[in-house]
């Protein structure tokens, strides 16, 4: 381990992972986490709602405790490690970024879909006020072409934002797009440059190392791959894959391994795999989180998750659009029971 960086690496399985657990993380998980984080030299660790600031609530799923709090936890046991937090402006405010700033926070997110940046400069302009270090966070980057990806990244520059990141919401881009992507932003921005990847088809890592190569310098991972249908970049084998390579994280792997094995683990409700539920989230281009939500949808109408989440990639919903799942889920059923009775 050196302290010498040439990536610097976010830990969000502390957010994305919330996903995973039906964001039922206790304090006492956070701080266990985000001790053994800090205590590995992982750079950032983000905690918050899966959803981001105030996403508790009954579309994204409430959570077992306030997310304040584990913030709150997660800084008190971090003297080397800087807290983030994700905030999607029209679910969390203004209000909850300064909560979480007054409580140590140390960088914003500012997540929005590729395509709507304008709805990120009050939210960057205020976390910078509060002393932040800000991210322009553009999700479902799939669903947009290169060039428009290159004009909401210089929008989210001429905000304010010190990085701005690829995200791979639905775990759905192919090394050659993230290649593209990655490659035209390094040649039109000035800001740092990151990488937000899902598992989905097996190929955050490979992902990520394209990245990595075209010059994004800010990676996201998540230990254990707990994070969002079948997780994000794996942190630890990410670790070890850089310092064959050659690139510095100033990780800890040793560390990163222990926790990973014994302390992730055992908080899993099962293991993270890619499942045919979240096979289908990247084969269709649908928001990670949308997994859960779909498969409760699919049990209680009595059809197949994967339909749903053909139709709503078919239907290009995106994270906000949870509602649309139970609509889905009633039409297909209703089109089943059609069917049934011209028999």
């Amino acid at each position: 381990m050196t302290n010498e960086r040439d990536i610097l690496i976010t830990e969000v399985a502390l957010r994305d992972g919330s996903h995973a657990v039906s964001h039922q993380f206790t304090v006492d998980q956070v701080l266990k986490v985000a001790k053994a984080l800090n205590d590995s030299n992982v750079p950032y660790i983000e905690v918050s709602h899966g959803d981001g600031l105030a996403g508790s609530s009954l579309q994204y799923g409430l959570s077992r405790t306030n997310e304040l709090e584990l913030i709150e936890a997660a800084v008190s046991v971090a003297d080397k490690s800087k807290i983030a937090v994700l905030l999607l402006p029209g679910i969390g405010t203004l209000h909850e970024l300064k909560e979480a700033a007054n409580l140590g926070a140390k960088m914003a997110r500012i997540a929005t879909h590729v395509t709507e940046a304008d709805v990120a400069p009050q939210h960057i302009a205020y976390a910078k006020e509060l002393g932040m270090e800000t991210v322009g966070f553009l999700m479902m980057n799939h669903m947009a072409p290169v060039d428009k990806l290159v004009e909401q990244a210089k929008l989210m520059e001429s905000y304010g934002a010190d990085s701005v990141y690829v995200v791979d919401s639905a775990g759905y881009l192919l090394p050659g797009q993230v290649r593209e992507r990655i490659r035209a932003l390094k040649q039109s921005v000035g800001i740092n440059i990151g990488f937000h990847g899902h598992n989905n088809l097996s190929l955050a890592m490979a992902n990520t190392l394209v990245a990595i190569e075209e010059g994004a310098t800010r990676i996201d991972g998540s230990v254990r791959c707990l994070g969002a249908g079948a997780g994000n970049t794996q942190t630890e084998v990410l670790v070890a894959v850089c310092e064959r390579m050659g690139i510095k994280t100033g990780v800890d792997l040793y560390k990163m391994m222990d926790l990973a094995e014994d302390i992730i683990a055992p908080l899993l409700p099962v293991p993270q795999e890619i499942t045919k539920d979240s096979l289908t989230l990247g084969y269709a281009g649908v928001y990670s989180s949308f997994a859960l939500h779909s498969k409760r949808a699919a049990e209680k109408f009595g059809v197949d998750s994967r339909d749903i989440l053909i139709e709503l990639g078919n239907r290009k919903v995106v994270g906000g659009q949870e509602d649309m799942i139970v609509e889905v889920a009633a039409e297909i059923a209703r089109n089943k029971n059609r069917q049934l009775l011209k028999k």
